[in-house]
């Protein structure tokens, strides 16, 4: 009988304050004269809740943006748990249009020395993300976790989002 290896998960974002004096995230002094700079937010971190690994093989989770429902793949098992898609919010320049964007991929660490990565970012963002009427625009983010090496832990790792205007 293969004996689960307890997987917990948990996502460093950039925080309210770092995420505005962060130069990647912020709209530069260069801009157009009058238009407000652009500040990200990141109010709920991307979780997969609970996890296990039920063999050496590794395998994979996946958190869909859109819908936020949890798959897993090959040795991951799901343990239940809500899984919670990442939240941000841009603030800037009324009824313009941004570009958001997430990386193609982000190392992940456990303090034993796994590794992990994140691939496959997903938003619930329309094709042209526009700023409402108050300039802001929320939305969710998702992505897969692969585990390759087969080894369990509270993996952890930072999420460099970018957002400019169009």
């Amino acid at each position: 009988m293969v004996r689960p290896m307890l997987l917990t998960l948990a996502l460093a974002l950039a925080a309210p304050a770092a995420a505005q004096s962060d130069c990647r995230l912020c709209y530069s002094d260069s801009g157009k004269p009058g238009e407000r700079p652009l500040t990200l937010e990141i109010f709920a971190d991307l979780n997969f809740a609970k996890l296990a690994l039920t063999g050496r093989e590794g395998g994979s989770a996946e958190v869909d943006a859109a819908s936020g429902s949890k798959r897993t793949g090959g040795a991951v098992m799901n343990l239940g748990g809500m899984a919670v898609t990442g939240r941000g919010r841009v603030t800037g320049e009324p009824l313009k249009e941004v570009r958001i964007d997430l990386p193609q991929s982000v190392p992940m660490t456990a303090p034993d020395g796994g590794t992990a990565e994140l691939i496959d970012f997903s938003t619930d963002l329309p094709s042209r993300p526009t700023l409402d009427a108050n300039g802001e625009l929320t939305f969710s983010f998702g992505a897969k976790l692969v585990l390759r090496s087969g080894r369990g832990g509270n993996y952890r790792g930072r999420i460099p989002i970018t957002v400019d205007y169009n």
